[in-house]
């Protein structure tokens, strides 16, 4: 809750600090920076899912250093292309791909914790890496620095997160809780099954940031920012019960446990959701008041844009239960779901109305049809466990 706090408080002073022609650029390099720190995520799920499994500390951590090596080499390549497609200065663009090796190797040591059921320590980290990561980027902006300012604030932040973290785990009691956790398998860790795991939660935060991308080709710059400022109710909605995917991952990972940990975590975000969406209707009054009368077109939409992320929440928790069990095709549906909400949205819409419908659209049909296959698959596995001998 801390990290996410700090996160919307970063995203709305943001809005009002830069303004509805400034605060766009901000907001798309930060949906920018989410999908490539995709291998971020995936590798904090395949750590955890490996040290549940028996991999040992200094194994994950090699794989760690490796990925945040791939990923830096890519961020560099991408800066460019990202400076030109979103139309945005080269140091914000650099600034916001700089970061994301820095995401990979804290991913990493929330994951050693995670695996090793460390929920105290990695509450401790999450919300530390969240004053960090926002703090001096709201100090940049409140003295009146830009975007790119900002944002290189904000990956010194992550970095100093990133160190922290690892001296967490590394503590005495961490480091025993993981050890009795599991026992040690001597299997090397490669970076396939991050790879893996990548492609699902890429097609996850694509299609939970398409949308920001997509305003910045098709709307005006304060249209733009309009829409960029209504997802923060989204990410409300998508981040508030990321804490149900995170404690019960660990069962989803263990066969005995994992199918009754799917159906718990779908029903328990299903529930967040339909609050969320709740809060925001009845909270969209005051929205002006917060963010500045610019941005009073889209307050009645609020209970829309919560909708498109409690509805990305529950797809989060069912891609989280394949990553869990090595499932991964299941991604296919998600990619062709954002390859439709991308086309539609480029061809057709050119409003915010018709942009957020087009996107909760597209989130529904595709939850609904990964949440039914993830079910059954977890009934068929209730059904089959009996009869599966021992050893």
């Amino acid at each position: 809750m801390t990290a996410n706090v700090a996160g919307y408080l970063l995203q709305l002073l943001a809005g009002r600090w830069l303004g509805v022609t400034g605060y766009s650029e901000f907001a798309s390099l930060l949906a920018a920076q989410l999908l490539c720190a995709v291998p971020a995520l995936a590798l904090q799920n395949v750590v955890a899912r490996e040290l549940v499994r028996g991999a040992s500390v200094p194994k994950l951590r090699g794989l760690q250093w490796r990925c945040a090596v791939i990923v830096a080499v890519v961020a560099a390549v991408l800066a460019p292309l990202v400076t030109v497609t979103l139309n945005v200065d080269m140091l914000a663009s650099a600034a916001a791909l700089g970061a994301v090796p820095f995401l990979v190797l804290l991913s990493g040591e929330q994951g050693i914790l995670q695996g090793g059921k460390r929920f105290r320590a990695l509450a401790v980290v999450l919300g530390a890496a969240g004053i960090a990561r926002v703090t001096p980027a709201l100090v940049v902006l409140a003295l009146g620095g830009g975007a790119a300012l900002a944002l290189w604030a904000a990956a010194f932040g992550i970095a100093a997160a990133a160190l922290f973290a690892r001296t967490i785990a590394n503590s005495p009691r961490a480091r025993a809780r993981t050890v009795t956790g599991a026992d040690e398998v001597a299997t090397a860790v490669g970076v396939l099954p991050v790879l893996r795991a990548a492609q699902v939660q890429a097609a996850l935060m694509a299609l939970s940031s398409a949308d920001l991308i997509v305003v910045r080709i098709v709307l005006d710059e304060v249209d733009a920012s309009r829409y960029a400022l209504g997802t923060i109710a989204a990410k409300i909605a998508f981040w508030l019960p990321q804490a149900v995917g995170v404690v019960l991952y660990p069962r989803m990972a263990q066969p005995t446990h994992s199918a009754r940990a799917i159906q718990a975590a779908l029903a328990v975000l299903s529930g967040i959701g339909i609050v969320a969406v709740l809060g925001a209707a009845l909270a969209a009054p005051i929205a002006p008041l917060l963010a500045g009368e610019d941005y009073a077109p889209i307050q009645g939409l609020l209970w829309l844009f919560a909708l498109h992320g409690a509805l990305l929440a529950v797809l989060q928790g069912a891609m989280l239960s394949a990553i869990a069990v090595d499932r991964t095709a299941l991604a296919v549906v998600t990619w062709v779901g954002l390859a439709v909400e991308v086309t539609v949205m480029v061809a057709f819409a050119r409003s915010v109305p018709a942009l957020i419908a087009t996107a909760v659209s597209v989130a529904a049909s595709t939850t609904l049809l990964v949440a039914v296959v993830v079910l059954r698959a977890a009934d068929d596995t209730t059904r089959a466990e009996p009869s599966r001998p021992n050893g």
